[in-house]
């Protein structure tokens, strides 16, 4: 059950010179990839997957599906061992699965690290299994990386926020192999979209985007 009103913005100047220390291509984190006839071809060449877990997917989903460059956000399950897992099953806590979201984004007009700092600057990184109110494996804080440039980013990332003591625990944010995501039930999905009036909508997601929208106005849609 959904009841967290826990909303976190670290110091955004420790970020923005965190971000600005990493260097990556102009055309994002693959290699200059070759012409393709075939739109679909030019469209997968185009676009690039990042999954993070960072608490509830709603609220996940609403914060990146806001940034440019990113072209869905999707709500979903990864890290666990139950194939096509229900909302239900995901609660227990006995699937092993996080609530994440899917990012499909283009690396031309958002780079990685600038999601890594979206990420990181969203939720609590320090708190295990839970965020708020949030209790459970399902919230935990989680990083699914999808190649090995992914992973040295993370990681370099998250050993630079530790050495810049910005949080009184160190960051217990698992950094792991990307398996498999399943997307969420329909009714999850654009939740925050359709269900703005609902409490939870009001009491968390509202007050989590109105700050979101202040601190990255610059990389909004």
């Amino acid at each position: 059950m959904k009841t967290s009103r826990y909303i976190l913005f670290i110091p955004v100047i420790v970020l923005a010179g965190i971000t600005a220390s990493f260097s990556f291509p102009k055309n994002g984190n693959h290699s200059k990839q070759p012409k393709k006839k075939a739109s679909d071809m030019n469209e997968k060449a185009e676009y690039d997957t990042a999954t993070f877990g960072e608490g509830c997917f709603w609220c996940s989903e609403a914060i990146f599906s806001e940034l440019k460059g990113v072209k869905k956000a999707i709500s979903g399950y990864s890290g666990g061992t139950v194939k096509n897992p229900s909302y239900r099953e995901v609660c227990t806590g006995k699937t092993g699965h996080a609530e994440c979201v899917q990012v499909i984004y283009n690396p031309k007009s958002i780079s990685y690290p600038e999601l890594l700092k979206v990420f990181w600057q969203t939720h609590d990184p320090t708190t295990l299994n839970r965020q708020g109110h949030d209790v459970g494996t399902q919230y935990r804080s989680v990083i699914f990386y999808h190649n090995e440039r992914q992973k040295e980013l993370a990681e370099e990332y998250k050993q630079k926020l530790n050495s810049a003591g910005i949080w009184n625990n160190p960051i217990v944010t698992e950094i792991t192999k990307f398996e498999a995501f399943y997307p969420a039930e329909n009714y999850h999905q654009d939740y925050y979209e359709n269900n703005t009036n609902q409490p939870y909508c009001q009491l968390v997601i509202t007050p989590k985007l109105e700050k979101f929208r202040k601190v990255f106005k610059d990389k909004l849609k």
